[in-house]
């Protein structure tokens, strides 16, 4: 069973309204911090409020640096005075990028060194990486400068850490298997940023939002923002009306104002596949290699991943004049195949490869939170027909656990497992 995301945007969509809407859902802030506070190196707080939008009740997402609360990605930056009145700061929001400003500001490079030393995942932190370079990438294609001499403001690098690390390791945790979203509103009107005043979408979102749906409700307004742009185009594999699952969790993220007509929220909806145990359709991709530096290899199987493969491994064979060579091969959906030939063409010495469609059935997946003596611990459980016949703790829990105690993953993992089962035999006897 896969679980599925849907972006519903019909009031566009910013970095900041999809982190409310998937804490909206279930995705608690607590582990956010915890997640995000080794890329945190600023004083900032992660905070949260109830706000209503037009009737709508919705969470909205705060970066709070001392008395500074920074929504780049909302209509207007704030500051609280004494008297808790509130002014514009700027015109224009932080999560643009900057080139040669005046101020501190972060380059790719330094940005990406920071996510490789935080507490995210491998795979998480593949995806950030993959997204804070194809944000940079755009702008300089824009600008008409090297992807090094983009940088972020100090400040719009803090919350586009936040957003897009914290959107990353959000999907994550939440365990969604499969992303599908509306036709993006980009608002209309125009926009005033450090270029002058640019129609809408500004440039940098309409050069993400090439070859997406988008449409415009003629609400006078910038909805659709440059990481909003950039988290939903990344994730969704399908653009369209909502798909058939059974819906699990709905969340709402705010924006900042109330707009005239349209409550100003993103809206996210969370299920399981209609199907229990799922048949699909895939595509096996492959190539031999014997004449390339192997530490291609590794940065190789990042970027097929990034491409959409479902798997990807490495054998060792045997080619032709006795060279020692590496079978690669690729699971993936069928929509994905030619991205992913893209890669292996680009990235590698192949000079063809071979795919075949295939058919493979899934056992039914869950995530279950087990309270154990050293904390909690997510499971993944595997079911076929309904009878639990695979589970284990999740491994990054189990490292987590480990420094935090000072004990061997190994332990971590025995104390889970008996945790795990004294759970569910209890839960039999009753």
């Amino acid at each position: 069973m896969s679980k599925i995301l849907y972006f519903d945007c019909f009031a566009g969509a910013s970095g900041d309204m999809i982190l409310g809407a998937l804490i909206d859902a279930g995705f608690p802030l607590d582990e956010l911090r915890h997640a995000l506070g080794s890329l945190i190196v600023e004083d900032v707080r992660l905070e949260t409020e109830r706000v209503d939008r037009s009737g709508i009740a919705a969470t909205s997402f705060h970066v709070v640096t001392g008395e500074i609360v920074k929504t780049k990605d909302s209509y207007k930056d704030k500051i609280h005075t004494s008297n808790n009145t509130v002014k514009p700061l700027h015109d224009h929001k932080h999560e643009h990028l900057e080139i040669n400003g005046e101020h501190h500001h972060r380059g790719l490079s330094e940005i990406c060194r920071m996510i490789e030393d935080s507490s995210l995942s491998s795979s998480a932190k593949t995806r950030a990486r993959h997204l804070f370079n194809r944000l940079a990438t755009t702008e300089a294609e824009i600008h008409q400068q090297s992807v090094e001499d983009i940088h972020f403001h100090e400040v719009g690098a803090v919350d586009s850490i936040i957003d897009i690390c914290g959107v990353v390791f959000g999907m994550e945790w939440m365990g969604i298997d499969k992303v599908f979203s509306s036709p993006l509103n980009v608002g209309s009107g125009t926009v005033t940023c450090a270029h002058g005043v640019m129609p809408v979408p500004a440039p940098a979102t309409a050069k993400l939002i090439e070859g997406f749906p988008v449409y415009s409700s003629g609400i006078e307004a910038e909805l659709l923002t440059p990481t909003g742009a950039l988290l939903v185009t990344d994730y969704a594999s399908n653009y369209g009306p909502m798909p058939a699952m059974r819906v699990k969790q709905i969340g709402y993220g705010a924006g900042d104002r109330n707009l005239s007509g349209t409550p100003n929220v993103l809206r996210v909806v969370i299920g399981d596949d209609s199907e229990s145990t799922s048949l699909q359709r895939v595509v096996v991709i492959e190539t031999e290699i014997d004449d390339m530096n192997p530490q291609i290899f590794g940065a190789l199987m990042d970027r097929l991943y990034e491409s959409g493969a479902l798997d990807v491994f490495y054998s060792p064979i045997q080619m032709k004049k006795n060279r020692p060579g590496t079978l690669v091969s690729i699971l993936a959906f069928p929509e994905h195949r030619e991205a992913i030939s893209n890669v292996l063409f680009l990235e590698t010495t192949t000079l063809g490869v071979r795919f075949q469609e295939v058919n493979r059935e899934c056992l039914d997946r869950e995530q279950v939170i087990i309270k154990t003596p050293l904390g909690s611990i997510r499971f993944k459980l595997a079911r076929r027909d309904g009878l639990v016949v695979n589970f284990s703790p999740e491994f990054d829990d189990c490292v987590r656990v480990a420094k935090e105690k000072g004990l061997s993953v190994k332990e971590v993992q025995a104390v889970s497992t008996k945790a795990y089962l004294d759970t569910r035999r209890s839960t039999e006897k009753s």
